[in-house]
Order: C-alpha cells, then sequence, then structure tokens
C-alpha cells in the first residue's frame, strides 16, 4: 500500500486532542486511530507491538540477521490533530495531475491559491490532496504515521537489510503533551525521528523554547450606578494586560528565529477574566527576559488593583532541542546524506513551534524532525501530494539502510 493511500484511511478518524480534559489521551477518539494502527502493525508483521494505558502506539522490528550489531534507530510520529480546527468528518479532494493553479475547496468559498502559498507551482503535476475547506486535512500527523507505517511494510515485505528499529505513536503531541507518558527507556533506540515537519527534504533540529502562560484577574464587581471608586472590571484590567504586552511580538509579525507572546483564548466577565499565552524563542535568554516581562506585568497590575488581584501562572512545556542533538552531528548528517541522494536539497531551518522530539532529546534520545510533505498544517488550506509522501517513506528507509551500515 501507498503512503498516501494509507493516509487516506487515517483521516477518517477524527483525533482531535482537547487541552483542557486532563487526561491522556486528551481525548477518548484518539483510541480508535490507536488500535488500528495497533492492528494494523500486527497484520505487517511488526514485533512487540504494545497499546499501552495510554493511546502510545509501539512496536520494534528486530535486526536482519547479520546486522544485530547495527545501531538501532527509532521513528515517531503523533496520532492527534490540532484543537483550533474541526477534525470531523474531513472530506479529501484529490487533484490528479495538479495544474500549479488555484483550487476551489469545495462549496466553502475557501481557495488554496499559490498567490497566498507559492510552492503549490513547483507540485504541478503531482496529485494533490486537500480537504473541502470545513476541516483540516489531518497531514500533521497523520502523514507521518502514514509514512513511518509504509516502511515498516516495506521492511518487512521486501527483505530490506536492517538493524533494530524501534517505532512509537504518540497521543496529544498538539497541546504539548506527547511526551508525558513516552517510555524512554523501553523504546529501544538511542537515536529517532519524528516525521513531523513539512516540505519533504527537511531536517530540523532547532525548536522554540517553549512555555505557557495565564493571567487569572479577580475583579470587584459593583452595581454600575454606584461603581465609581468601587468597581474593578476584571475584563478591563485584562484589556490593560494585553495593551502592555508588546504588540509587534506577535506571531503574525515574526518569522526565522523571531521569539513571540501569543494570545491564544481570553474569556470573562466583570467579576473575573482569563488570558492564555504561549510564549516562544529560540534563544532561551530571550525566553527568560519574555517571562520577565510577564512578571512585572503580573506585579505592577497588583500593585495598582490590590494584592492578589492579578495572578499570573507560568509552565515550561519544552525546550530547543538544538543544544542536544548538535552533540551527535551525525543523526542529522546521516538524514542530509539521504535527502541529496534522493534528487532533494536538505532543507534546515529553525522549527517555529516544537515536536515530540523536542522534549524526548532530553530524555536521552537525540531526536531530529523530518518533513512529512505537508503544508499549511491546523487549518482548512491544509494539503499534502502523493509524491511528497512517498519521496519522505523513501527518505525514512535511507535512513535505516545508513544505520545498518553503522556496524
Amino acid at each position: 500500500m501507498k503512503a498516501y493511500e494509507r493516509f487516506l484511511e487515517y483521516v477518517k478518524f477524527d483525533t482531535k486532542s482537547d487541552e483542557h480534559s486532563g487526561t491522556t489521551p486528551s481525548s477518548e477518539r484518539q483510541w480508535a486511530l490507536a488500535r488500528y494502527l495497533k492492528a494494523e502493525l500486527e497484520a505487517l508483521g511488526a514485533s512487540d507491538v504494545k497499546l499501552d494505558d495510554n493511546a502510545y502506539v509501539s512496536c520494534k522490528i528486530p535486526a536482519s540477521q547479520g546486522y544485530e550489531d547495527a545501531e538501532a534507530v527509532g521513528f515517531i510520529a503523533h496520532m492527534d490533530t490540532s484543537p483550533d480546527f474541526s477534525g470531523t468528518g474531513v472530506k479529501v479532494q484529490i487533484i490528479e495531475n495538479y495544474d500549479g493553479c488555484a483550487v476551489a475547496l469545495g462549496d466553502s468559498g475557501r481557495v488554496l491559491d499559490p498567490a497566498e502559498f507559492p510552492h503549490l507551482k513547483d507540485m504541478k503535476g503531482r496529485t494533490l490532496i486537500t480537504t473541502d475547506g470545513t476541516t483540516l486535512l489531518g497531514a500533521d500527523d497523520k502523514a507521518g504515521v502514514a509514512e513511518i507505517v509504509t516502511a515498516v511494510e516495506r521492511i518487512i515485505s521486501e527483505d530490506i537489510p536492517h538493524g533494530p528499529i524501534s517505532v512509537c505513536f504518540t497521543p496529544d503531541e498538539e497541546i504539548g503533551e506527547g511526551a508525558d507518558h513516552f517510555d524512554a527507556a523501553g523504546f529501544g533506540a538511542g537515536a529517532a525521528y519524528t516525521v513531523d515537519g513539512g516540505a519533504e527534504g527537511e531536517i530540523e533540529f532547532e525548536n522554540f523554547n517553549a512555555y505557557g502562560a495565564k493571567f487569572v484577574i479577580t475583579g470587584r464587581n459593583i452595581h454600575p450606578g454606584e461603581a465609581k471608586g468601587k468597581m474593578i472590571n476584571a475584563s478591563l484590567v485584562g484589556a490593560e494586560i494585553i495593551s502592555l504586552i508588546p504588540g509587534a511580538e506577535t506571531p503574525a509579525n515574526t518569522e526565522g528565529y523571531e521569539g513571540f507572546y501569543h494570545l491564544c483564548a481570553m474569556s470573562g466577565c466583570c467579576e473575573s477574566c482569563e488570558l492564555d499565552y504561549i510564549i516562544r524563542d529560540h534563544d532561551e535568554a530571550m525566553l527568560n527576559a519574555r517571562l520577565a516581562t510577564l512578571r512585572h506585568i503580573e506585579k505592577i497590575m497588583c500593585e495598582k488593583y490590590g494584592e492578589g488581584s492579578v495572578k499570573l501562572t507560568l509552565r515550561e512545556q519544552y525546550r530547543n532541542m538544538r543544544e542536544i542533538v548538535e552533540k551527535y552531528p551525525y543523526i542529522t548528517d546521516i538524514a542530509k546524506d539521504v535527502i541529496s541522494s534522493l534528487g532533494l536539497t536538505p532543507v534546515q531551518n529553525p522549527v517555529r513551534g516544537g515536536t515530540d522530539g523536542a522534549r524526548i532529546s532530553y530524555m536521552g534520545i537525540p531526536c531530529p524532525n523530518l518533513g512529512t510533505g505537508g503544508h499549511a498544517f491546523h487549518g482548512p488550506f491544509e494539503h499534502i501530494t502523493a509524491e511528497g509522501m512517498e519521496l519522505c517513506t523513501e527518505i525514512i528507509l535511507g535512513i535505516v539502510k545508513r544505520f545498518a551500515d553503522r556496524r
């Protein structure tokens, strides 16, 4: 089975994660795909196939005869999709021999346009896969899952010489919890790759340092007719806090290595208000400066409106994997060599986000990130090509072969 054919099966499963649930997996719907993958890996002949109590799916492929002493390598992808947009009832559009022009996404009124996504012109002649514009597609990261499973099938069915291989599919990566219950000790590989990036040929080992920040504001609700000098409108205090955070340092105004403050959600009334932010920066010192800014805002708000009126909670989410991965340059060098051997130019950009690999790297398994062939993740313009997915599968197989030679 081709990777894109598998992918078309996987997108039928709604696996949207839920950052408010407090459980693992964060949504019951992730179990259905996890069980499907367990059965599929067993049918393909993988060994030690497991589905644990937190919906992590794992398996191993024992080394070929004579390759038992080769270095083990792992591949990881996540099953969940972004909570920011619907993944229910995905209706796929398949455009064969794509002409490189604008594509209407069903009857949604949305158009996938090369004017906005210039790389579409480079996909001319390929089989383009989109949705009807009412849901996301799920290439982040069901494309990575499909490419890994397809590589597993080919390794076993074609008897490709290989060393020990470990595979894991995680829940809840999209809400920063994908590695919470990852069994690093039992994984069985000292080096791994997440397959969770964009264009085919990407090899990434720099990501944001990341924190979540929540302001909880307690106001004082007084009848508006007699509120002068007494009322503290929590929502207005929230607006004041927003005004104190650098307005130019948002995702819409930054790129490359530039960090940001991102207001993800706000809710409130006169009595109470909450602001949920994510804070990102590749540079740890700059991240700490941003956190210091938030702490200072909390201080001056409490001085103005009363002790305890504003409470800030900060939570570390992940760190820049570069600190770990750059100590093992052969891992990225192998990927670059394989990508080049397939006629692609390796693309090494800083990840403006994070992957499970960022946290797994700090568990002792250096874990850079490979592209999946997908684009415009987390929304209705998400798209991928069948040919891009096949190239990504070939990259996985090429890495397996290179690790087999490390004896």
